[in-house]
Formats: structure tokens, sequence, C-alpha cells
């Protein structure tokens, strides 16, 4: 059965988290959906940009991590890339993240290695390539939420990645999402050509996309969006300033103001329910 929070009709917004302890600030902020970002895993997991490093492995891992601390009423959509291989591969990816506790998986039509579909230089299979692999993931899913990704907008134009959607459309995805748009016009254009499936569009700020609101999108007729990179880009800067501080002054005395609290940071991460088995079950140091 698929989540029921995927299949609501109301509009979703999306934050992208990589691990444990940003899955539980997404779900603290009142978010009932998440998006693990491949994006985000390369950057914190392996320290690099998004061009094909992660494996099949690698998310698999932060998939199982984030879907253990995730609220079980949250749906948790995973990145897959490409499906790492053929249609053999994309079905194992399945497999795994299911197992996982995914509600949702990616799949693109980028060439392996992949990037980011806001970066330049990008290149996607044939059509059938990417088509096959989609029907391998609907064939071979229990539950999972699929969408298609095409980035064929900055290889081959808007009208061919329109036809891309409308083929995965015609599959029976669950959504569809054509990368990096560059105008409002295009994301109407979109938003025209793809009745009848739920689309997908990606906030990533300063990339190529017009950065819109979740209302504004769905006025358009996206029914979800990804804010991929917010929550990534804002903790960059946040220890950006404190490792500068510390280094300079030594403390962070005069700015402990900017910090999260000793107390309210134990209550995130759950201290005050593990006080309350200790006492139940006795437990001692």
């Amino acid at each position: 059965m698929m989540h029921p929070v995927l299949e609501g009709r109301e509009p979703l917004l999306l934050p992208g988290v990589w691990d444990a302890l940003s899955v539980l600030l997404a779900a603290d902020a009142g978010f009932r959906a998440v998006f693990v970002s491949g994006y985000a895993v390369s950057a914190t997991v392996l320290g690099r940009a998004d061009r094909g490093y992660v494996t099949q492995t690698d998310m698999a891992d932060v998939a199982r991590r984030v879907c253990a601390a995730a609220p079980r009423d949250m749906a948790v959509i995973v990145d897959a890339d490409t499906g790492y291989g053929n249609a053999l591969n994309t079905i194992r990816t399945v497999e795994l993240w299911e197992q996982a506790g995914a509600a949702g998986i990616f799949l693109e039509d980028q060439v392996w290695p992949k990037r980011c579909g806001h970066m330049a230089g990008k290149a996607v299979v044939e059509r059938d390539e990417w088509l096959a692999k989609l029907s391998a993931a609907l064939d071979h899913r229990q539950h999972l939420h699929v969408t298609a990704r095409t980035d064929a907008r900055a290889v081959h134009g808007l009208d061919e990645a329109l036809e891309r959607g409308r083929m995965a459309r015609d599959l029976g995805v669950n959504a569809v999402f054509v990368e990096a748009p560059e105008t409002v016009a295009e994301l109407e254009a979109i938003a025209a050509a793809l009745p009848g499936v739920t689309l997908v569009a990606n906030m990533v700020e300063t990339g190529r996309t017009p950065l819109l609101s979740l209302d504004e999108l769905s006025q358009l007729g996206f029914g979800v969006v990804l804010s991929p990179l917010t929550l990534l880009y804002s903790a960059t800067v946040a220890m950006q300033r404190a490792a500068e501080v510390l280094r300079t002054q030594g403390t962070m005395r005069a700015q402990v103001h900017e910090l999260i609290g000793f107390d309210d940071f134990a209550r995130l991460v759950g201290a005050h329910r593990d006080d309350i088995i200790e006492q139940r079950y006795g437990s001692n140091r």
C-alpha cells in the first residue's frame, strides 16, 4: 500500500535531508514528507560534488538511517539517480529502498555518471533505456511511489523533455519531474503538456529554475515541490560562521545565542524519551 501522505490531494513541500538529525529537524518543523537528496548525501557523506560518486550502497545506508529516525507517519522519498545500472540494477534498487522503509523513489534518464540537474554538461540516455528501467521499477515495487525524472530539457530542449514526460506518464508512473526549466513560461508549459499525473518541481536556491513558493507552483499545477538544498545550504553557512568565530576567538561565549541550547538539542534527539525508558526498566550506568 502506498504511503497515505503521497496519495493525498494537498500539495506537498519536501525539504531535502541527508541524515537522522536533518530528518528530525524537518519533522520538528512539521513537514509530512522529506526527500533524501543525492546531492546532499554526496556532500555530507563523501565531501564531493554531485557527479556520480554516490553508489547504490551509499544511498541505501543513508535511507535506512533516515527512515529509522523519521516519524512513522512521515513519507520519505529517496533519490535513486539512474537506478545505478540497467533494469536489473533498478529492480535491486527498488528492493533495497523498500527494505530501508522508503515511501518513494526518483529515477532519472541521465547518462551515468550523472551530475546535479542544475549543472552544465549533462547527457541523457535514449528514451527506451529510461522507460525500460521505469517499467522494471513499476513491475517489481510493492508500495513505492515512483517518480520519473527527465533531464532532457538541458540536453535536447523542452519539447523532448515533455515527450519523455508523456511517455513516462503513460507507463503508469505516479509522478513526472521535468528537471531545470528556466522560466515561469516553461513551468506553465510543463503543466499544460502533462495533465493526469502528479507533477514535481525542483526549487534550488540560485539554480536554473525561478524560485517560486509552494502556493505559486500549486496554482500552476504542480503537486510536489522539492526544496532539496535549503537545509544543507543554511547549515553550511551556520557552520562556516561558527568555525570562523571559534578559530579566531577561541570560544563561542559571545555568540551562544546563535546556537541551539543544550536542553533543546537533547529534546530534539529524544533524551527525555530515553530517560523515561531507563526509569521504567531500572537501567543503571
